[in-house]
């Protein structure tokens, strides 16, 4: 150690604090430093279990806390800083009340501080933060209890490895969840035991103090494979909302890999069972068409009392258009897109050239399902599950062997669900064709709908990239045509 750092920890606070995870108590010794007018380089926080006990050791010791001057201003800061720093105290970063207090001390000559995203500090405290919920999140999400005893001995125990110190404060969470369970977690950090009416705080714990199964597991593994949706498989996504650090205490965890492997030949079973509804000859006409939509009750969506609505247009044209369900406009007036994500597409396709009047226009679905929202009895669009777009996807195929269009323009996931029979990422395949069985192509991009539902500055962007996707379609159609 060098002289220079002798003396600067000889003239530091050592301000010891309880435990990881104690706020509070950094809280009041905060307040007290800055009433006594202490800076942040004279500042060190020892924290059980971080190094910090043995700082001072052989180098004189340090000054004691200083007392607040009588009459002294307490420190003042905004809501928003409290808020995150309660989140990034349990932060396992060992320098996280250092930022804490710097932030702290900063607050009383910049009370704006906080609104400066650009500030190094301001943008590690909100970082810190993010991580804590996001660690606090997984515990609750990815718990898995096993029971042990029976009877009255009945009780449930879990393993889990958090990053951070959170166990104490996702408490509260498993109190009220499982408050008729009696249950124990153990983790390397401390454990929570609850016996239906008093929770206590028990010692870290070991990976083998926890029962490695029980014999409800096969039940669980059977319940998951069951509602494993391959329709909405998206692996990345799934990896990062489950990360495979949290599989091995998952019992769930071990079907995964052989359920992505077999997603792809589940989600043609959904598409064929879909079909398999479907008894009669393919219609002749348009018209048959819309007659069988208007009677179709095969999914629960033409059994809510909803108005079918059918396909309209140019019976021979070269573009069919096809979207994700009427809405409630459309249902009242009977018409595919009247309203308002219809009329964005309307001027879209009049800015890029494109005659709706010449283009057959449908939809994946083809009755509105909604939610009724009270008091106002206002009809809340609900997205249509795989099963129903896959049993409506042969009224798509059969309007597409009459129409016979070169391209075939898809709004959204669902409607392009609805004509390749499989889920595909929108922003992963819009702006390019996709060859498809008849000789026609698929042209992918996002639902208008999608444009309204965005802020100002984000749906400028979008709504060029649409534009954009349109004019190529238009330029391919003149090509074709």
């Amino acid at each position: 150690m060098t002289p220079f750092r002798d003396a600067r920890i000889a003239d530091a606070c050592a301000v010891p604090l309880s435990a990881p995870d104690d706020f509070d108590g950094w809280r009041e010794q905060a307040r007290r430093l800055v009433m006594a007018d202490v800076p942040p380089d004279r500042v060190v926080w020892q924290v059980p279990g971080e190094g910090g006990d043995d700082l001072f050791a052989g180098a004189g010791g340090a000054r004691r806390l200083p007392a607040p001057p009588p009459g002294g201003t307490p420190p003042r800061v905004p809501r928003a800083f409290l808020d995150l720093a309660a989140k990034a105290a349990l932060h396992s970063d060992p320098q996280r009340y250092a930022l804490l207090y710097r932030l702290l001390w900063r607050l009383q000559t910049r009370p704006g501080l906080m609104e400066d995203g650009a500030d190094d500090d301001v943008r590690r405290l909100a970082m810190l933060a993010r991580t804590v919920r996001r660690d606090i999140h997984k515990m609750r999400a990815f718990v898995r209890f096993r029971v042990i005893g029976d009877g009255a001995a009945e009780r449930y125990v879990a393993w889990f490895e958090p990053e951070h110190h959170i166990l104490r404060a996702n408490a509260a969470f498993f109190v009220n969840r499982f408050t008729q369970m009696r249950w124990t977690i153990l983790t390397p950090q401390g454990s929570l035991d609850w016996d239906g009416e008093v929770l206590r705080e028990g010692p870290p714990a070991a990976r083998g103090d926890a029962p490695a199964g029980d014999a409800a597991e096969d039940l669980w593994k059977t319940y998951y494979g069951s509602i494993f949706n391959p329709a909405r498989l998206k692996v990345g996504a799934m990896l990062k909302e489950m990360p495979r650090r949290y599989w091995k205490n998952m019992p769930e965890a071990a079907l995964i890999p052989d359920l992505i492997a077999g997603a792809q030949a589940r989600e043609a079973a959904m598409v064929e069972t879909g079909a398999a509804l479907f008894t009669e000859a393919r219609p002749d006409s348009l018209e048959v068409i819309a007659a069988g939509i208007a009677a179709c009750t095969r999914c629960a969506i033409g059994c809510n009392g909803a108005r079918a609505v059918a396909g309209e247009g140019q019976g021979d044209a070269a573009l069919m258009i096809v979207g994700e369900q009427p809405g409630d406009s459309e249902e009242q007036a009977g018409r595919p897109f009247v309203g308002p994500a219809g009329q964005l597409l309307r001027s879209h396709l009049d800015e890029a050239g494109i005659d709706p009047r010449r283009a057959w226009l449908t939809n994946a679905v083809k009755h509105f399902k909604f939610v009724m929202r009270a008091p106002s009895k206002r009809r809340l669009h609900q997205n249509p599950s795989a099963k129903e777009i896959d049993i409506c996807r042969w009224w798509v195929e059969s309007e597409r062997r009459l129409v016979r269009p070169k391209v075939v323009l898809a709004l959204g996931a669902s409607a392009a669900r609805s004509v390749l029979g499989k889920t595909v990422s929108v922003q992963q395949v819009r702006g390019a064709a996709l060859p498809l069985e008849d000789g026609a192509e698929l042209w992918i991009t996002t639902h208008p709908s999608y444009l309204l539902r965005l802020d100002d500055d984000a749906r400028a962007g979008e709504e060029a990239r649409f534009a954009a996707d349109l004019a190529a379609v238009a330029a391919r159609l003149a090509q074709l045509v």
